[in-house]
């Protein structure tokens, strides 16, 4: 079982819309797959739960309630999972309580029960791990559990600045916590072909021996569309130029 955390510490980089629709992309190919959402803004929930109207009995706040044995709740991961709409992919939903309960998990040290959970967890062929754009308890947690990371970039230099540090915590996770975390590399997202500084920091970037993808992920109005009908691109506008990118995309990671 194959798990992937899509992370970077800098907001506003596209990470959910990246993740979604990779794990949506494995579900159509017929991968029993499960996106774990430990973002309390709760955006890859909705992308991926709205469109049917469903709502999770329990998720990953019940998870981690019930860690700290005040739950009743107290089975394993596939008990805080929820069917999507579609069809192989389901989703372990996010509540605004994760954030009330981060610092009581960081006062646990519980870092490690997300792993060893994903460890007994059956029925899966690939899980995707949504964090919030933070270096924090659950993002920690993630890359702790992960096996492989996928960095998301958005071209401007306060991201730039940002990968710096980004590297640096995911390689102090590896050495510490988790030396089989492999990083897939830095995909760009949003791209503007165009634009002259993109091109120019990306040259830069590969100068400095950071690992690149070639593949990379344009703007669209169709990515907007995606989210407001709260279905992802692969289901919602397969042929369109930005879903198979990330076909092109999710074909390099597997």
């Amino acid at each position: 079982m194959t798990r992937r955390v899509v992370f970077n510490q800098k907001g506003g980089v596209g990470k959910t819309t990246l993740l979604c629709n990779l794990a949506a992309i494995a579900a159509a190919r017929g991968k029993r797959t499960l996106v774990i959402d430990l973002d309390a803004q709760c955006n890859a929930s909705q992308y991926l739960l709205s469109s049917a109207d469903r709502q999770a009995d329990a998720g990953s706040a019940d998870f981690f309630d019930s860690i700290l044995s005040r739950s009743r709740r107290s089975g394993g991961l596939e008990d805080f999972i929820t069917p999507s709409p579609f069809e192989n992919l389901s989703v372990m939903a996010a509540h605004p309580d994760l954030e009330e309960l981060r610092v009581k998990l960081e006062a646990k040290h519980k870092i490690y029960k997300l792993k060893q959970s994903l460890e007994r967890l059956d029925g899966f062929d690939c899980v995707f791990i949504d964090t919030p754009p933070a270096l924090n308890f659950y993002s920690q947690s993630a890359l702790i559990a992960a096996d492989r990371c996928l960095i998301p970039f958005d071209c401007d230099d306060f991201a730039r600045q940002a990968l710096y540090s980004l590297f640096d915590n995911i390689h102090e996770i590896q050495d510490d916590h988790n030396p089989d975390l492999v990083i897939d590399g830095i995909v760009v997202n949003q791209f503007q072909a165009r634009a002259k500084l993109p091109a120019r920091m990306l040259e830069e970037l590969g100068a400095e021996g950071h690992p690149l993808i070639e593949t990379r992920i344009t703007s669209s109005v169709k990515v907007r569309e995606s989210h407001d009908a709260s279905v992802p691109l692969i289901h919602y506008a397969p042929q369109h130029k930005v879903t198979q990118q990330l076909v092109a995309l999710y074909e390099r990671l597997d």
